[in-house]
């Protein structure tokens, strides 16, 4: 499919049954196609429910309201985090999450699940219950996951940086400390490339009791090098107070085997652990994204036949179809919906002038079109 033309975005609407409802099809298909393919149709076949009053069914059509409304924000939250696992391949969440329109209705056709005969009894409980599970899941999943994250770039962190902060452990060798001396102590010391040279020519002077020809470098970044030195341990506070005044940084650092080498294996610890559970996460978020999104589009159907029945009226007869519009041609197709269905507003067009409430016509949430109409956006990520 061409990316460019293709957009991530359906119509779900309906509208009365002509003769027949597969007249009502053929002519939506026929005044689509007939302009270049405004848009990929294909039914949306929603099983016959029963109806109950019309009290019954306003009151359904404002419970599923909320319903979608929730059930979308965790189809969002799914795929959101989906993005935020994946990193660097941010590319990749949308094929993970949708192959293509047809999985729309590829899961459609084959999920019928979530319905019971009768609309009084439509499983709502139901719907709400598995989403509300994925939703908790989900937070407990994403909390753990995002402590071993933050955890392993805390240590990331302490292992760049600065050569004043960052660790040492990957950076200083046994040989380089003189250790276990009563007498003599190794500093640390970061020195500026700048200064270097008048490091050189001073360490030795700075205080009493330096040990000559003690400093090495043991490291660089791009400014500074870490350097040691060797001296008396009662010179310390001397040679520190002296160095600052040349810009050489004595580090507060004391050469300890154990806690380099327990830091090293938290590291990797961290490491492995983010490693295992990243597999079974994605999976985990195939999974219960395709269940949250299947349950989504149950609710979009049941809202559907809800409105389907309040505008249409009884008997039921409609036909419910799926458009997947394409991009640049959407304001014609709007305009070739109107004139198809425009007939159905004459009794509608007259009640709206009289200002009053049309069961089940939400003007303020949404826009209001002669047929019945949900959009379903499939652009669930909000980094575009």
């Amino acid at each position: 499919q061409d990316k460019g033309t293709k957009m991530t975005e359906f119509w779900l609407i309906s509208a009365p049954g002509e003769k027949t409802c597969q007249q009502t099809w053929e002519k939506l298909h026929a005044a689509t196609t007939k302009h270049n393919n405004l848009s990929t149709n294909s039914k949306f076949n929603i099983p016959d429910l029963k109806v109950g009053t019309l009290d019954v069914l306003v009151g359904l059509s404002d419970e599923l309201a909320k319903l979608d409304a929730f059930v979308e924000s965790v189809v969002k939250k799914v795929a959101q985090y989906m993005a935020d696992v994946l990193e660097d391949s941010k590319d990749k969440v949308q094929e993970n999450l949708l192959a293509n329109g047809a999985f729309l209705e590829q899961q459609w056709q084959a999920e019928h699940r979530f319905y019971s005969s009768s609309l009084d009894t439509v499983p709502f409980l139901f719907i709400f219950q598995g989403v509300n599970q994925i939703d908790n899941d989900l937070k407990a999943r994403a909390s753990a996951y995002n402590n071993l994250k933050g955890n392993l770039q805390n240590l990331e962190r302490k292992n760049a940086g600065s050569l004043l902060t960052r660790s040492l452990a990957d950076i200083v060798k046994k040989e380089d400390f003189v250790l276990d001396s009563e007498y003599l102590v190794t500093l640390l010391v970061i020195v500026p490339k700048l200064n270097y040279n008048d490091w050189v020519k001073q360490y030795e002077t700075l205080a009493e009791m330096v040990v000559p020809r003690s400093s090495n470098v043991l490291f660089e970044d791009q400014d500074s090098y870490l350097c040691n030195v060797t001296l008396f341990r009662k010179a310390v506070d001397d040679f520190k107070h002296k160095a600052r005044e040349y810009k050489f940084m004595v580090r507060d650092f004391q050469y300890n085997e154990e806690e380099m080498k327990a830091d090293k294996e938290e590291m990797n610890r961290l490491s492995t652990d983010k490693k295992k559970q990243f597999g079974p996460l994605v999976r985990w978020l195939k999974v219960n994204f395709s269940e949250a999104f299947i349950a989504w589009i149950h609710v979009k159907a049941l809202r559907v036949f809800v409105e389907s029945v309040l505008r249409y009226g009884l008997p039921v007869n409609f036909q419910a179809m799926l458009l997947q519009p394409n991009k640049k041609t959407m304001k014609k197709l709007r305009e070739v919906l109107y004139d198809l269905y425009k007939h159905l507003d004459s009794s509608a067009a007259a009640i709206i002038d009289a200002t009053m409430d049309i069961p089940g016509l939400n003007l303020s949430q949404q826009e209001y079109y002669p047929y019945v109409y949900y959009k379903i956006d499939c652009n669930l990520l909000e980094f575009k």
